[in-house]
């Protein structure tokens, strides 16, 4: 080791500039030769001060951005940090991360944000708040309405990270609570916060992110969680002892911050009674125990530690581990042949080799000495490395250790099990999982394991030949799932799409006239005011309005125009056809209209055909047909402009229009919402 290297100091970067700490820091070493890296240092912060200017300043500037401004600030964030990978990469290696880990970690974490992005313009509209589910009507008359919807919160959301993800663990919190319009302040684990307060400095000089929106805490978190309130959130990841502390921390509990957490998780995989050795589902396991055991040192919170097999086949499965296990190269990560670098220092090897003798209690060792490496690069005294340790529990009903310990480095236990059921009750006792993953081929195994498993765990994978090639496998967690567990694993989610938005938003039912809710959601609903006067085809978006209504002609529907739709189609359905049939089915008095010729003459009837701002249709939500139509009914249309979402970044934008049809009685026979993209301007300029 090079004493003559000075470690670089890291900073704090709160409100609005960086900020060194008053001590001495302490040492942040090179997991693979012990070289320094960094010192490490918050003390004397005002964390108080930074909270308040995260409310004050961060928060304001997002909740004046909407939904898509938001999403287009991430992806030309995520853009950015692409372009800048390799510096992170290169720094990474110091963590212990291989090139494949820190892709995990880099590219993964970037890629969160460009996902999020991405389903944000897709999904959600382009407001301010998020309307959820559909307007309850609390009068007759249709004079007052309720609608729950999803605000931005006005606190900071604090992110406690943990060690093994100093990159995906910041963004994938991060991408989610931007786009909910709430400021950030992230504290990672000190270990490998090096990296963390890179990716930070990088993201600060692009200028992309509004000042105030995110924050960054290199070092111990002193008082900042006195100064937390009802508006802020909180979520942390790392070990269930700490995060019980967090979350009983006396200002968290009087002010009911928001609290998620991701902890300890012994996540299992089965080895399905079907998957025989031989085939393609015995090999898929093998594959992906020893993937799991190697990738990230098995500094991964979702890797798996307990596997189950059926008894008959533990041998087997034992000896095509250990020779998977023995082909790993173990060395230093920026070695091209490396295939498993050193954890991320010596303090944590200690820690696995200590748990894994607590292990040792109940289970033998079948594959790899924890005390001693092997090595294909690299100094075994100066890194942490260790190799990937297999053990065998031959009892585990009767066992205890190998359901509660968790090793978190490269070890594993396998364990038989003689009946499915037991399998099932086995992955039960790791008392509440993040991830668990099956491999069968089996529809009843995959049926009768997944009921049984899926309420002590927050996702469960099913392998087998079918996907083989596309399957995300057993760790990876993805931005449009839930990210968590329930009981041990923290009883949070993360991410998951646009869920992990709502995290970070305040879900609130407000009564009014409807005139005045939709106000409030940009949403215009039964009741509210229309205008009438130019045909709202006619319209682009600089010229529509909410609440622009069409109310056409009517049109008779007769036996021929049946035929012939039955004929075109071949939509022959006897309830179309046959009088007699028709009459005996409990809902018609006779031969019905087609619900889909109800639909196409309606856009008959609303549709102007000129060329226009509408440019196209592209579908149709909640279709209902509530009354059926009969040959000689007549058919009226009133179409209204119900929601406007223009698109920041494009010369159109999208129209939600509500959908009424009614018969000569005025009594409704169809309801749907019509989606079109219509022109900003029209002529173009």
């Amino acid at each position: 080791m090079d004493v003559s290297v000075k470690p670089r100091r890291l900073e704090s970067y709160l409100a609005g500039h960086w900020q060194r700490g008053a001590g001495d820091g302490t040492v942040l070493r090179d997991a693979s030769t012990g070289a320094p890296v960094a010192v490490i240092d918050a003390s004397g912060l005002d964390f108080a001060a930074a909270l308040d200017w995260g409310r004050r300043v961060g928060g304001p500037a997002l909740r004046a951005m909407t939904l898509h401004d938001r999403a287009l600030m991430l992806k030309a964030l995520g853009l950015r940090l692409m372009e800048m990978k390799e510096l992170f990469y290169a720094e990474s290696f110091a963590t212990g991360a291989t090139r494949a880990d820190g892709w995990i970690d880099i590219e993964g974490g970037i890629g969160t944000l460009l996902s999020y992005a991405s389903k944000a313009r897709r999904e959600l509209p382009n407001t301010r708040v998020l309307t959820e589910g559909a307007v309850e009507p609390l009068s007759k008359d249709q004079s007052f309405s309720a609608q729950h919807i999803l605000a931005p919160r006005h606190g900071v959301a604090v992110h406690i990270n943990a060690f093994n993800f100093p990159c995906w663990g910041m963004l994938e919190k991060l991408a989610p609570t931007l786009l909910a319009g709430m400021p950030a302040l992230i504290k990672p684990a000190s270990q490998t916060a090096y990296l963390t307060e890179l990716m930070v400095r990088k993201i600060v000089e692009t200028g992309i992110l509004p000042e105030g929106v995110l924050q960054l805490v290199s070092g111990a978190a002193g008082d900042l969680f006195d100064h937390v309130d009802g508006q802020d959130a909180v979520t942390f990841t790392g070990s269930a002892e700490t995060g019980r502390r967090l979350r009983t921390h006396p200002a968290i509990v009087a002010n009911s911050v928001p609290f998620t957490m991701e902890a300890d998780s012994l996540n299992a995989s089965v080895l399905g009674s079907d998957a025989a050795p031989g085939t393609p589902e015995f090999d898929l396991f093998v594959k992906e125990v020893a993937r799991e055991m190697t990738v990230k040192a098995g500094q991964k919170c979702t890797a798996i530690r307990r596997a189950f097999v059926p008894r008959a086949h533990a041998d087997a499965v034992i000896a095509a581990l250990r020779g998977r296990l023995a082909k790993t190269p173990i060395g230093d990560p920026a070695a091209e042949a490396t295939r498993m670098g050193p954890l991320a220092s010596l303090a944590q090897r200690e820690e696995v080799r200590a748990r894994t003798r607590d292990l040792r209690a109940e289970a033998e060792v079948v594959s790899s000495d924890p005390d001693r490496v092997v090595l294909a690069s690299g100094d075994a005294e100066a890194g942490a490395f260790l190799g990937p340790v297999l053990l065998y529990c031959d009892r585990p009903g009767a066992a205890e250790a190998v359901h509660d310990v968790e090793a978190f480095g490269p070890v594993a236990t396998l364990m038989p099990y003689d009946e499915l059921e037991e399998a099932v009750a086995l992955t039960q006792r790791g008392k509440g999982s993040l991830v668990a993953s099956l491999f069968t081929d089996d529809p009843g195994v995959a049926e009768e394991a997944v009921i049984g498993m899926a309420p002590f765990h927050g996702r469960i994978l099913i392998g087998n030949r079918a996907a083989a090639k596309s399957s995300t496998g057993h760790g990876s967690p993805l931005p449009m799932l839930v990210h968590g567990g329930p009981g041990r694993a923290g009883g949070g989610e993360e991410m998951g799409g646009v869920r992990g938005i709502a995290h970070f938003m305040q879900r609130t039912a407000v009564q009014a006239p409807p005139r005045l809710l939709g106000a409030v959601t940009g949403r215009w609903s039964e009741g509210a005011a229309t205008q009438a006067g130019t045909h709202p085809f006619r319209k682009s978006l600089a010229d529509l309005k909410i609440g622009d209504q069409l109310v056409t002609g009517p049109r008779e529907v007769t036996l021929a125009d049946i035929e012939h739709f039955a004929s075109f189609t071949g939509d022959t359905f006897y309830a179309h056809m046959d009088e007699a049939s028709a009459k005996a089915n409990p809902f018609f008095e006779g031969r019905v209209v087609h619900g889909y010729l109800i639909v196409s003459f309606a856009a008959g009837l609303f549709v102007d055909p000129a060329p226009g701002p509408v440019l196209a249709n592209y579908g149709i939500d909640n279709l209902r047909f509530l009354t059926p139509v009969y040959p000689g009914d007549t058919l009226r249309v009133r179409l209204t402009a119900k929601e406007i979402n223009p698109r920041a970044n494009a010369d159109y934008g999208e129209v939600r229009w509500d959908c009424r049809v009614t018969n000569q009685r005025d009594e409704a026979v169809a309801e749907y919402d019509v989606l079109t993209m219509v022109a900003k301007v029209w002529p173009p300029e």
